[in-house]
This record gives C-alpha cells, sequence and structure tokens, in this order.
C-alpha cells in the first residue's frame, strides 16, 4: 500500500477505472454474443436489433474512454460484414 497520499488517491482511481472498464468491456461482449446468436438463427430482424444494440453499447464504451474510436468502429465493421454475409444478394 502506497504511504504518499497522490499515490493512495491514484490506486482509488484506478480500482474505480479498473470496475467501470470491466463493466463495460462484459456489456460489449454481452451484446456480440447476441448478434452472434441471432446470427446463427439466420434471423435478419432479429440480428439487426442486436447489431444496433450492439453498436450503440461500442459507441458509449469510446465516449466513457473504455475503448479507442478506431478500435470501436473495427469492431462495428466486423459485425457489419457478418451481417451483410446474411443478406441475400441482389
Amino acid at each position: 500500500m502506497p504511504n504518499i497520499k497522490s499515490a493512495i488517491k491514484r490506486v482509488a482511481v484506478a480500482e474505480r477505472n479498473n470496475v467501470r472498464n470491466r463493466f463495460w468491456k462484459s456489456t460489449m461482449r454481452s451484446a456480440r454474443t447476441k448478434v452472434e446468436d441471432a446470427l446463427e438463427a439466420k434471423n435478419p430482424e432479429d440480428t439487426s436489433k442486436a447489431l444496433s444494440l450492439a453498436f450503440q453499447t461500442i459507441d458509449k464504451a469510446v465516449s466513457k474512454g473504455v475503448l479507442h474510436k478506431n478500435a470501436a468502429n473495427r469492431r462495428k465493421s466486423r459485425l457489419s460484414l457478418r451481417l451483410a454475409k446474411l443478406q441475400p444478394k441482389k
């Protein structure tokens, strides 16, 4: 345990941020899993709803500073590509 007052404060802040980051990362994983489950069920309507929820979750994680915007865009792109493969060709 640190003895210096500022170091004690930094430990508290790091713990608080760790809890927040774990929450948002877990929420993103859950949203991604829902999209994957909907993709496996081959139901485009459910998939698009789950995809929208996943996008919202990822964007919120970016706004909280948990995820970099480029990493978020990459994750959203990969999910969108999986949905596009499910859609019938025109």
